[in-house]
């Protein structure tokens, strides 16, 4: 299967400021794509990139003063299939997990495990299966959040989701991730592309998603407690500890966002 994708994002500035973009294919799916994957602007203004400490592709850029428009299409080939289910395993124990995987153990800024840990472990603590306790926590967890656009809140934090019930795909995964942490489970945030694929259309306009994978059985298993079931056709962006790490745009000074559209869907193969 191919599929084409890319965004049209533009923001208007009152002043030259720096950016951060953070809108490539991740460097592991850079194998699979057919076109390039390459950021343009108008006007044209000088890039440069680089990959931050979760190996994600950065870009930098810096835009002068007015309505600067970023671009961006490309096809990318996919099996087609669901995305795999994780085995019926295990947790790994802490101390046989590879170094670069501990962190995703830890609380971070929008997924405060230390604020849930009571409740996590009086919820699935009497589960003993790793992907068992995963797959419980996807199900509890989207049956306790309501996805509502306009509710969306860039400062609500995993325990915030919890108490308040409402939120965005970023929502769903904060606080999925926040407690498999508390249940030893490491996970980290990702972000990038899913189209309607082999699902009913969404009514809501096309935008970028978020998701976590789970390190089981030695590897790292994608999940989704928003949409809880395998998906087909799914790009990863980018990944770290939450959002925070995977921001789309960061700017260094006042960057109104005046056009955000973003598309994703099956390519006709020739």
């Amino acid at each position: 299967m191919l599929i084409r994708a890319g965004f049209d994002i533009a923001f208007k500035y009152a002043a030259p400021t720096a950016m951060l973009l953070q809108l490539n294919v991740h460097p592991s799916r850079e194998a699979d794509l057919r076109s390039p994957d390459a950021i343009t602007s108008d006007p044209p203004l000088k890039m440069s990139a680089y990959l931050d400490l979760f190996g994600n592709r950065v870009t930098r850029v810096d835009a002068p003063a007015g309505l600067v428009t970023f671009s961006n299409r490309f096809v990318i080939h996919d099996s087609g299939e669901p995305e795999e289910t994780p085995p019926a395993a295990l947790a790994t124990p802490i101390g046989r997990l590879p170094d670069d995987v501990l962190v995703f153990l830890l609380s971070s800024r929008y997924c405060d495990s230390d604020n849930l840990a009571d409740f996590a472990w009086s919820r699935f603590g009497g589960m003993t299966g790793g992907y068992e306790r995963v797959q419980a926590i996807c199900d509890f967890v989207h049956s306790q959040i309501r996805f509502s656009y306009p509710d969306a809140r860039p400062t609500r934090c995993a325990s915030d989701s919890m108490r308040e019930g409402i939120g965005v795909c970023r929502d769903f995964a904060h606080l999925a991730i926040a407690l498999c942490r508390c249940m030893n489970i490491p996970a980290r945030y990702c972000t990038g592309y899913l189209g309607d694929i082999g699902v009913p259309v969404d009514i809501n306009p096309m935008d970028f998603s978020a998701w976590f994978e789970v390190f089981l059985d030695g590897r790292w298993y994608t999940m989704d407690a928003r949409h809880n079931h395998p998906r087909i056709g799914r790009i990863v962006m980018g990944h770290g500890r939450d959002a925070a790490d995977v921001a789309i745009s960061t700017a260094f000074g006042v960057a109104e966002l005046v056009r955000f559209e973003v598309v994703t869907d099956e390519a006709q193969q020739d």
